[in-house]
């Protein structure tokens, strides 16, 4: 019965991810439960699925975009299938192939198997993470959900906060995976599969697919990206639901678009975020233009700083894992906007800057890392090369260009050189170009308590990009970090909550996994890093969509920045009260005394999201999860009379 009655409250949790209907199975060693979201098969498709003989019980969540080619197969050799859905074609993959299904499917997804005549639960998640999927593990017993504030109402995990974990959100703006906030539950990492033995109790988890192991490949970059998109643009298009496109007007929103559309074959609805005031960041007029030219309904949200303010806890509630990120409103604002209109799946365009150098600080990070590589190998002879990094840059085109007289560049390369020279072995320069990043450094861990800092490694925000030298593909190493880190949470793991906060599914084409074995093969044999951000993504674009508008695949990365100091100035006016004396002070993460500084909102120069902000997050997150049911309303300022 207590199983049972965890799997019921967990679902009650989930309800938003899955408002058309409840699915449930239980048994002796198991309780599984579900939530749908029709999107494939809207009559039929109810899980659990089980197979002819009822030995085999599946539930998933996600989309298996190759099910259509993987159903006719499987008819092929015999199997029989009770509904349309996309998902089912795992349930027989299984009775042929065992846990090595996994290796047939391409799409997002997690799921959990019951295999009654093994007693073995096989869970699985896809392998770039689109897919969530938590696990806590306690006295012989395992919970799994799709978020975690799932297994905190399932009355059997308690919220704690982990120290190291709590210490890495101060530095990331988010708890890097398979990590969580909350002591004693992990995230199954993407790519990876876990299975339970319950006679006797064995857990084993293992590693089916990882970016890195990709084969090399020949042949011109954009010619072999183009080709792929195309798969991925037919593919992801399934639905027997109304699709839309989350469109920013920019080159990774366009190139999603413009595949949808081609693989689609039915009308699509664009939604645009913009500003009141229609500041310079304002993409608006350009998405439209996009819109017009592929045929698209086009949709435009203005926030303006109340907007924000209002909603920042339901933001905060819906992201599940606290992650200091204010576009996030935006994300959230998108999603409702796509759900009132009748949109119950959603494309967008991340992934792009990832897989092709479109972040500035990356492309640094990889030339900043190709010396440090230099050192290990020479020692002080990579002095040379520090200086002439220093003196010169390299430009798009293949060539260099001076940057610093000679003098000073020597003081440069100097102090560099003798800056990597201190750093741990196989230390390589990445995230710690953020000056977020490097604000926490300097100043978290005297915030923290003596309790809570005891619990903390100093070394551990580092720990992440540390490798073991030498790197064959440095390219390959820096692209995996990003997308192991910034890409999965911040961007993956937000989209996603979000999304399905308002019951709509998110699809992100860009990181279809064939696609980055492509990338990350051809980066084996082609250094891209030097060339123009996101070049080959170009390249592809202009063979493939010749409709695009012209400045779209000219127009340099605008970065998603919506006007944070602002925001960040009325937030803080609204909600800054709770820091002080707050939840952090009485779980005893922050000293009293830093928490009242905190509480001010501090925004220094170049910061993106501030220690401040990031402790208002969390503040507010251990809120909402301590008591779903509390209401966090904004203080308004009082206004003094003359």
């Amino acid at each position: 019965m207590r199983k049972q009655t965890a799997v019921s409250r967990m679902c009650t949790a989930l309800a938003h991810r899955g408002p058309d209907g409840e699915g449930r199975f239980d048994s002796r060693h198991v309780a599984l439960g579900m939530r749908r979201l029709s999107v494939i098969d809207l009559e039929g498709g109810w899980q659990p699925f089980r197979n002819e003989d009822a030995s085999l019980t599946l539930i998933a969540s996600g989309e298996i975009y190759n099910s259509v080619e993987l159903r006719a197969r499987l008819c092929a050799g015999g199997h029989r299938f009770g509904s349309r859905s996309d998902c089912e074609v795992i349930l027989h993959l299984y009775e042929d192939y065992g846990q090595d299904c996994v290796d047939h499917l391409r799409g997002m997804f997690a799921f959990a198997l019951w295999d009654e005549t093994a007693r073995r639960l096989v869970l699985a998640r896809d392998r770039m993470g689109e897919r969530p999927l938590y696990l806590y593990e306690a006295a012989g017993g395992l919970l799994f959900a799709s978020e975690l504030k799932a297994l905190l109402a399932s009355g059997e995990v308690a919220l704690e906060l982990e120290p190291a974990h709590i210490d890495l959100y101060f530095h990331y703006q988010f708890v890097p995976e398979p990590r969580t906030p909350v002591t004693g539950v992990r995230k199954l990492g993407p790519g990876h599969l876990l299975t339970v033995d319950v006679d006797p109790w064995r857990v084993t988890e293992r590693c089916y697919w990882a970016p890195e192991a990709a084969p090399p490949i020949d042949g011109d970059p954009g010619q072999v990206i183009a080709s792929e998109l195309q798969t991925v643009g037919r593919l992801v298009s399934r639905s027997d639901v109304p699709l839309g496109v989350a469109l920013s007007g920019g080159l990774d929103s366009s190139v999603v678009a413009a595949l949808v559309c081609s693989g689609s074959g039915a009308p699509l609805q664009a939604f645009t975020v913009g500003y009141k005031g229609c500041p310079p960041d304002d993409e608006r007029p350009q998405a439209a233009e996009v819109a017009r030219a592929l045929g698209m309904e086009f949709n435009e949200i203005e926030l303006d700083e109340a907007f924000v303010v209002e909603g920042l806890p339901d933001v905060i509630r819906a992201s599940d894992d606290p992650i200091a990120d204010m576009a996030g409103t935006c994300y959230h604002a998108v999603a409702r906007r796509a759900r009132q209109c009748g949109v119950r799946v959603l494309f967008q365009g991340q992934g792009a800057d990832e897989l092709f150098w479109g972040y500035s600080w990356t492309r640094k990070a990889m030339a900043a890392s190709e010396l440090k590589c230099l050192l290990w190998e020479r020692g002080p002879l990579a002095l040379f090369e520090y200086l002439r990094a220093s003196m010169w840059t390299p430009t798009t085109d293949g060539n260099w260009k001076p940057t610093l007289p000679a003098s000073l560049a020597l003081i440069r390369a100097w102090q560099d050189f003798c800056c990597d020279s201190r750093d741990a072995l196989g230390q390589l320069t990445f995230y710690d170009l953020n000056p977020d990043f490097r604000a926490a450094g300097e100043v978290v861990r005297g915030l923290y308590t003596d309790r809570f800092r005891s619990g903390i490694d100093p070394r551990g925000p580092f720990a992440l990009f540390t490798v073991t030298p030498p790197r064959e593909h440095l390219g390959v190493d820096l692209t995996r970090l990003v997308c192991q880190t910034y890409l999965l949470e911040n961007g993956m793991a937000q989209g996603d909550r979000l999304s399905m906060s308002a019951s709509v599914e998110l699809r992100l084409p860009l990181v279809d996994h064939r696609l980055v074995e492509k990338i990350i093969g051809l980066r084996k044999t082609h250094s891209d890093h030097h060339l123009a951000p996101k070049s080959w993504l170009r390249e592809a674009a202009r063979a493939l969509f010749p409709e695009l508008p012209g400045p779209v695949l000219e127009r340099p990365k605008r970065p998603f920045s919506p006007p944070l100091r602002a925001w960040h100035r009325r937030l803080f006016a609204s909600y800054g009260h709770l820091l002080a004396d707050g939840h952090l002070v009485e779980l005893g993460v922050l000293r009293a005394q830093a928490a009242r500084g905190l509480a001010r909102g501090y925004f220094p120069p170049g910061a993106g999201s501030t220690l401040s902000f990031k402790a208002l997050v969390l503040e507010i997150w251990c809120r909402v999860n301590r008591d779903p049911d509390q209401e966090i309303l904004p203080c308004t300022p009082r206004v003094r009379s003359r």
